[in-house]
């Protein structure tokens, strides 16, 4: 009898957790003024702007620090200040900072919330203006799209909902692996809506957005024959991205 009221009692408390999670969530969906969607926000823009400015310095470490050549790192500024000033960017709380990256290995770019972008000089130097231009607008899409702090949001609720279900029905397990799967395509959407923001801002800054489908092609051939199936990325598969690319373009009139 007493083991009975005891299970009673974690069902109880498991749906509460839950329905906590929920709630939670309800009261941290906006939306976000940029892209029009719906969204959960763990943090405000200041909150956005500290963590990415405290995460900047270990993040340049992790790439061998900064390329010490002042003459790139202005021309990398110029781009992305062009970019910033004549698109919504420019509106945004955020203030973007563009660290070139002295890594000569490994062909990366990505931004930090509140405004932190950084590209490595392995994918730096394989570029024209333009092509620098899309990778960075691609960048500046992440910042508007707050995608780091809707990436916590989500994480969060997956982990309370996750410890709900463990004291409710000991399937903590298999809600876990539902948040994991469903950070995971939120991570390709995420991709997606910065390729479409990144078009928007090209054309805005008067960049030729045909050259974002180049950057495509630059980073296919960096991967290689061997590149991890687009189920199994964060990111989807750059042939799948031009077929988008191309569908930004004809929308915004490039």
């Amino acid at each position: 009898m007493a083991s009975r009221k005891s299970w009673k009692i974690r069902i109880i408390i498991g749906i509460l957790i839950v329905a906590f999670a929920f709630v939670k969530k309800c009261a941290s969906t906006e939306e976000n003024p940029y892209t029009g969607r719906e969204q959960a926000i763990a943090l405000d823009p200041q909150e956005e702007i500290r963590l990415g400015l405290q995460t900047a310095p270990q993040m340049a470490e992790l790439h061998g620090g900064l390329y010490p050549d002042q003459r790139l790192q202005a021309y990398f500024d110029m781009v992305g200040n062009k970019l910033v000033q004549n698109t919504m960017a420019s509106r945004s709380p955020y203030k973007y900072d563009f660290h070139l990256l002295a890594d000569t290995e490994t062909i990366n770019a990505f931004a930090l919330p509140g405004g932190q972008i950084f590209i490595t000089y392995a994918l730096f130097e394989k570029l024209n203006e333009d092509q620098l231009a899309g990778v960075l607008g691609h960048e500046i899409g992440h910042v508007l799209g707050r995608h780091s702090s809707e990436r916590i949001a989500n994480t969060e609720f997956w982990q309370t909902l996750s410890q709900g279900a463990a004291v409710g029905a000991d399937a903590g397990g298999l809600i876990a692996g539902i948040g994991q799967n469903t950070l995971l395509k939120n991570g390709r959407g995420d991709e997606l809506e910065s390729d479409d923001l990144g078009i928007q801002f090209m054309i805005n800054a008067g960049y030729d957005p045909y050259e974002m489908i180049r950057v495509m092609e630059i980073l296919k051939a960096a991967t290689g024959p061997g590149r991890v199936p687009e189920f199994k990325s964060t990111h989807p598969d750059p042939e799948n991205r031009i077929e988008k690319i191309r569908e930004s373009i004809e929308k915004y009139g490039g």
